[in-house]
């Protein structure tokens, strides 16, 4: 039998890179994106992580681009039909946090534009064109059923008023997992959505002692920060097959953030 593949936006660090190593772990093939590419410097970014990826005996090809640009969006997918010439699970894990923090009152379209193209209408299309094929590959006979994974965040259900562009992106992707869900299952095609809480990424980095100090108080009952490896678990149960009655299913990483306490 064939590798399944599995397309890893934003595979370059942080949970995209843990995903990626993941996957490769279980023996997938892996299409990994970000966006740029740095030939030059072959330690970091997409090069390293394909290093760690092919330590495993499976392949990996980098692509660089945004995808929240069609014409990006389109090379994406024929490098990766052309290498592979199928897609069993996609990840949509590329996202961008804001340039500058502002109130809901002060933001900017120029904000909000930005995130929107790249959290949640990159994500809308490029699902749109993998769900096709993965429709193709499984009324031409397919030896993987297909699934589709969204990354969100903890922000898709609580507020913060200084990224609001940013929550209410993710809170779209929780929809999109719905809209998603629904309309593949004819095809057996599982939808899902993680939530992640307060991983320990470079995005994070910069306000790692704000959550030291919450996580030491008790935000999370567990008590400590997540790490890429958390979500890849996650992703890695779902792609193994072990959650195929539960599409359109909501997997919270977050320490049990999401829980109401008193």
């Amino acid at each position: 039998m064939r590798k399944p593949v599995a397309m890893i936006t934003g595979a370059s660090r942080g949970i995209g890179r843990g995903i990626a190593i993941e996957l490769a772990k279980q023996g997938y093939d892996i299409i990994g994106t970000a966006t740029k590419l740095t030939p030059e410097d072959r330690d970091k970014g997409l090069f390293e992580v394909k290093d760690r990826v092919e330590s495993y005996a499976v392949n990996f090809v980098p692509v660089a681009g945004d995808i929240a640009d069609p014409e990006a969006r389109k090379r994406l997918l024929q490098e990766a039909f052309s290498a592979f010439g199928r897609v069993d699970v996609l990840v949509n894990n590329a996202g961008v946090g804001l340039l500058k923090r502002l109130d809901i009152l002060e933001t900017t379209e120029e904000s909000y534009d930005r995130v929107m193209n790249i959290n949640l209408k990159g994500p809308f299309f490029l699902t749109q064109a993998v769900a096709n094929q993965m429709i193709r590959q499984v009324k031409q006979g397919t030896e993987y059923a297909p699934s589709v994974i969204f990354i969100t965040s903890i922000s898709s259900h609580t507020a913060s008023p200084n990224r609001a562009e940013y929550c209410v992106s993710k809170a779209g992707i929780s929809m999109m997992t719905k809209l998603y869900a629904d309309r593949l299952a004819e095809y057996g095609i599982g939808v899902f959505e993680i939530s992640p809480g307060i991983i320990a990424t470079d995005m994070t980095s910069v306000v790692k002692d704000k959550y030291d100090k919450l996580i030491a108080e008790g935000l999370t009952p567990i008590k400590r920060w997540g790490q890429p490896e958390d979500i890849a678990k996650a992703v890695g149960a779902i792609a193994e097959g072990r959650l195929d009655f539960s599409t359109g299913q909501v997997i919270n990483v977050d320490g049990g953030f999401h829980l109401r306490r008193l």
